[in-house]
C-alpha cells in the first residue's frame, strides 16, 4: 500500500502503455512487483532492516517494473534495487514466438533424450539459410535470425569459433543442415551433462524433473 500511494496512474500509463480499456490489476501490479525488492517485506528473515540492498536477475521485458521501483525506494529512503539483465533463449520457431512448457515444438527441455533434441532442432528450429543448397552457396544465410546459431550464442564458449561460423554461414559455406548439427551436439552434451548430476541412476522409479 506504500508503495502504490508512490505510484500514479500517469506514470504507469507512460511506462507500459496502458489505456483505459486495461484492467486496473495491469496499473496495480508495479506495486505488487515491486514489493519483493525491499528487506523489510520478509521479516521472517530480515526482522523490520529496510537497509539491506537487493540484487534482481531478470530478462529485459522487466526492466520497466524496476525503473519504477528505483523511483519508489528514493522516497521511501530504501536502497534502490540493482539489476542483472539476462537475455531469452529464443524459442524454437523464431525469435517472434515464445517458449512454452505445453508447445512442445517450441522448446528443448532438461528431459528430453539425445534423439529428441535432434528431431526438434532439425524439425522446429527457424533457419536463416536459403531455400535450396545452390540458392544458399550463391547468397549465404542469416545467422542473426537463425535459432540454430542463436542457441550457439549461449552455448558455445569460443567466441573465435562462434565468428567463425557465422562468417561461413553468412557466405554460404556452411550449410543449415551442418549448422543444425553443430548446435544438436553441443545441446545435447549440455542436456545429457545436466541430466548425469540431477537424475537419479537407472532403476531407480524416481521421475526427473527439469528445473522450473
Amino acid at each position: 500500500m506504500r508503495i502504490s500511494k508512490l505510484i500514479t496512474a500517469r506514470q504507469s500509463q507512460q511506462t507500459f502503455g496502458f489505456d483505459l480499456a486495461d484492467n486496473i490489476g495491469k496499473w496495480h501490479f508495479v506495486a505488487i512487483q515491486a514489493t519483493p525488492s525491499f528487506s523489510n517485506s520478509f521479516p521472517q528473515i530480515f526482522g523490520d532492516r529496510s537497509d539491506i540492498p537487493c540484487l534482481i536477475p531478470c530478462a529485459i521485458d522487466q526492466d520497466p517494473y524496476f525503473r519504477l521501483t528505483r523511483e519508489v525506494a528514493q522516497r521511501l529512503k530504501y536502497k534502490k534495487p540493482s539489476l542483472l539483465h539476462a537475455k531469452f533463449i529464443p524459442s524454437l520457431l523464431g525469435a517472434q514466438s515464445k517458449m512454452s512448457a505445453s508447445v512442445d515444438a517450441t522448446s528443448i527441455f532438461m528431459t528430453d533424450s539425445v534423439k529428441k533434441i535432434k528431431d526438434k532442432i532439425n524439425k522446429y528450429a527457424f533457419s536463416g539459410g536459403q531455400v535450396s543448397v545452390e540458392e544458399h552457396r550463391r547468397l549465404g544465410g542469416d545467422p542473426d535470425v537463425d535459432v540454430s546459431y542463436q542457441y550457439l550464442t549461449f552455448f558455445l564458449d569460443d567466441d573465435d569459433e562462434l565468428a567463425q561460423i557465422a562468417a561461413d554461414y553468412r557466405s554460404g559455406k556452411l550449410l543449415t543442415g551442418e549448422l543444425k548439427a553443430i548446435t544438436i551436439k553441443l545441446v545435447s552434451d549440455f542436456v545429457a551433462g545436466f541430466q548425469a548430476v540431477s537424475c537419479p541412476p537407472a532403476g531407480l522409479q524416481v521421475p526427473c524433473h527439469s528445473p522450473s
